[in-house]
C-alpha cells in the first residue's frame, strides 16, 4: 500500500515541478503552442491530485458498507482525469482560435524551448517509471496518470518541433495551428482513458490471455473434479475476482471437495494475487458438459 501512496505523492510533486518549468516557457516566449502544453500540465497536476486521493482511498480494507473493498475508487479517479483532459483541450481549441485571428511573434524562442525540452525529458522519464510500477502493483490511477504524461511527452515534443519550424520560416499561423494539433490529441487521450475506466466500473472480464490462464489454472489443479463451469471474471483496481462452480462425483466427501478448492484458489492466488475467488461445488448431475476439463 505505501509504495502506490508513494509513488501518486512523487507523482504529484514532479507534476508541480514540469508545470513550473512549461508556465515558465510560455511566459518568456508568449508562444500559443507553448500555452497549450503548459495548460496541459495544469491537468496533469489536478490528475495526480485526484490519483493521490484514490490511491489513499482505494487501499483502505473492506467494511461494513464496501464488503468488496475500495478498489474500484481508482477508476473514478481514471474517469475524472479524462474529463480534466477534455476541458483541457477545448481551452486550448479556443486560445488557438484567438491566435489564428491575430497572429504574434514568438519572443525567446531558444530559451524557452531549452525550458520545455528539460520538462518533456523529466516527463518522459516519469511516465515510463510510473507506467512500469503501476502494472505491478496492479493501480489503474497511477497507470492512467502515466499513460497521460506520454500523452504530454508526445505533445510536448510535437510543440517543440513546431516552434522550432515558426522560429525558422517565420510562418506565424503555424503556432496556433499547433496548438490545435495539440488540443486534438489532448482530446482523443482523454476520451481514451475515460473508456477504459468506464469500463473497470462496468466490470469487465479480464484479457482473453489472463482468462485462458486461469482455465489453465483450474484444470491443472482440479484433479479429482469431473469439470468446472461457469466460469465469470472481472477487474476492479488490483483485485481480479473469479468465481465458477465445480462438479465432483457424487461419493466424494466434503473434506476431499474443499481441498481441491484449496488447491486451486492457492494456484491461482500465486499467479493473480490478490484475486478474490468463489467456487461453487456441485454433483455429477449438475455437469454442463462444457466450460474447463479436467485434467
Amino acid at each position: 500500500m505505501k509504495r502506490a501512496q508513494t509513488l501518486a505523492a512523487a507523482s504529484l510533486a514532479v507534476a508541480v515541478v514540469v508545470l513550473g518549468l512549461k508556465a515558465a516557457a510560455w511566459w518568456i516566449t508568449g508562444s500559443v503552442a507553448l500555452y497549450a502544453d503548459a495548460l496541459e500540465s495544469v491537468v496533469n497536476v489536478a490528475a495526480s491530485a485526484v490519483a493521490l486521493g484514490a490511491v489513499f482511498y482505494a487501499y483502505r480494507p473492506a467494511d461494513q458498507n464496501h464488503p468488496y473493498g475500495h478498489a474500484k475508487a481508482e477508476y473514478f479517479s481514471a474517469v475524472f482525469t479524462g474529463v480534466l483532459i477534455v476541458i483541457a483541450a477545448f481551452s486550448i481549441l479556443k486560445e488557438a482560435w484567438d491566435a489564428l485571428q491575430a497572429p504574434r511573434a514568438i519572443e525567446q524562442a531558444p530559451v524557452g524551448l531549452a525550458v520545455t525540452f528539460a520538462a518533456t525529458v523529466i516527463n518522459g522519464a516519469w511516465a515510463w517509471y510510473l507506467i512500469r510500477r503501476g502494472r505491478r502493483l496492479g493501480s489503474p490511477a497511477l497507470v492512467a496518470d502515466g499513460w497521460h504524461l506520454v500523452a504530454d511527452v508526445v505533445t510536448s515534443v510535437g510543440v517543440i518541433v513546431g516552434v522550432a519550424l515558426v522560429v525558422l520560416t517565420g510562418v506565424l499561423w503555424l503556432d496556433p495551428a499547433l496548438a490545435a494539433a495539440t488540443a486534438a490529441n489532448v482530446l482523443w487521450s482523454g476520451w481514451r482513458l475515460m473508456r477504459e475506466s468506464v469500463g473497470g466500473l462496468m466490470d469487465e472480464a479480464v484479457a482473453a490471455e489472463s482468462l485462458d490462464r486461469i482455465k489453465t489454472l483450474i484444470s491443472n489443479h482440479a484433479e479429482g473434479a469431473i469439470e468446472a463451469h461457469d466460469l465469470r471474471t472481472r477487474r476492479a483496481g488490483r483485485f481480479t475476482f473469479i468465481e465458477f462452480h465445480l462438479v465432483v462425483p457424487e461419493t466424494m466427501a466434503v473434506g476431499e471437495a474443499h481441498d481441491i478448492c484449496d488447491r486451486i484458489e492457492d494456484a491461482l492466488k500465486a499467479e493473480l494475487d490478490p484475486a478474490v475467488i468463489t467456487i461453487h461445488v456441485e454433483p455429477p448431475h449438475k455437469a454442463k458438459h462444457r466450460g474447463v476439463v479436467v485434467l
